[in-house]
């Protein structure tokens, strides 16, 4: 009975924080069409504190909607165009000899920001990718001997085109964890690209001004650390994931040579965590078997390794998944 009491007062809690969903939702829809599940994501990352990978062909407003969502924050927002000759000091910053003061000082880089757009993420060699690492997962950054420690908010919203493999690099698996999650984003529908048709042409462009602060994220995220979770979701989260580590111990036979590696410890923590934001968003102070579900894919998608036998005969990660939540029993 306490526990349903404590379930009210939250949901009464969650109701007195959602107008900050609605405004950054309100404040998005200005500038982006459609793409529901993009802008869901993009509020997912950012209440769970989590950094997002945006996959997709170019022109579907990855970089749009991600300096779109910073606009509406009042923050400092950075953009780093990764390319084949980036250098780590281009991103963390460097040692610059100063005469005036005679001595060496440091010169932050443009990761020291609030939002972070990593565009064309996998374009840059692996010493830049490792200067990043250390950011996204210490949330610090080492220039010389002085560690900083990085404000909060940080995020990191990464894009990469997933056709032209020409000079790219392909991301260390271990980076690739730090996602809290990998979106791929489709094509809009007929009628929305009329819309953005229109949208386009017209002369004046909508300017996107700040509903946010950063303060108002930081107890937002508050909220959502309280959602509750019952021991049979947390139950369900590791069957999820034990089951690709192990997919015949569930029944699942035929995906036993289909699966190189399964997904670590970092997917199931990641699983509840964006749960408990995805319940944050629907209004409800405890997390449900369908929450879990409808995060799974994002979260799940980069961390299953697939074997050569997967890569011949075209199965994406993905069907690995759907597969998988068919056959674990729901709570």
């Amino acid at each position: 009975m306490d526990e349903s009491v404590n379930i009210r007062e939250l949901n009464d809690l969650i109701a007195s924080k959602s107008g900050i969903v609605g405004m950054i939702t309100q404040g998005m829809d200005q500038t982006i069409v459609g793409q529901k599940h993009l802008i869901n994501s993009l509020l997912i990352s950012l209440l769970a504190n989590g950094h997002i990978l945006l996959e997709g062909v170019p022109g579907l407003a990855k970089t749009l909607a991600i300096k779109t969502l910073a606009s509406l924050v009042d923050a400092k927002y950075s953009r780093i165009q990764f390319t084949p000759d980036l250098l780590p000091a281009d991103v963390v910053g460097t040692m610059v000899y100063s005469a005036k003061q005679e001595k060496f000082e440091v010169k932050q880089g443009p990761v020291f920001a609030n939002f972070v757009l990593a565009d064309e993420i996998n374009r840059a060699p692996a010493k830049v990718q490792s200067a990043l690492l250390e950011a996204m997962q210490e949330r610090q950054v080492t220039i010389g001997e002085t560690t900083f420690k990085l404000d909060e908010p940080f995020l990191v919203l990464a894009t990469q085109n997933p056709i032209e493999q020409e000079g790219t690099y392909p991301l260390p698996e271990a980076q690739v964890d730090r996602f809290l999650m990998k979106v791929i984003i489709g094509y809009p529908n007929k009628e929305e690209e009329k819309l953005i048709i229109r949208q386009n042409i017209k002369s004046e462009k909508k300017s996107v001004q700040p509903v946010i602060s950063t303060r108002d994220i930081i107890e937002t995220r508050k909220v959502v650390e309280k959602i509750y979770i019952d021991e049979k979701i947390e139950r369900y989260i590791v069957d999820i994931v034990f089951a690709s580590r192990f997919p015949k111990d569930y029944g699942l036979n035929e995906l036993s040579g289909i699966i190189s590696f399964g997904a670590s410890p970092r997917a199931s923590i990641s699983l509840a965590i964006a749960s408990r934001a995805y319940a944050f968003l629907k209004g409800r102070g405890y997390v449900i078997p369908e929450d879990v579900r409808a995060v799974c894919h994002d979260v799940m998608r980069h961390r299953i390794g697939l074997s050569y036998e997967a890569e011949a005969n075209n199965i994406a990660a993905d069907e690995v998944i759907s597969g998988i939540l068919d056959k674990v029993a729901v709570p």
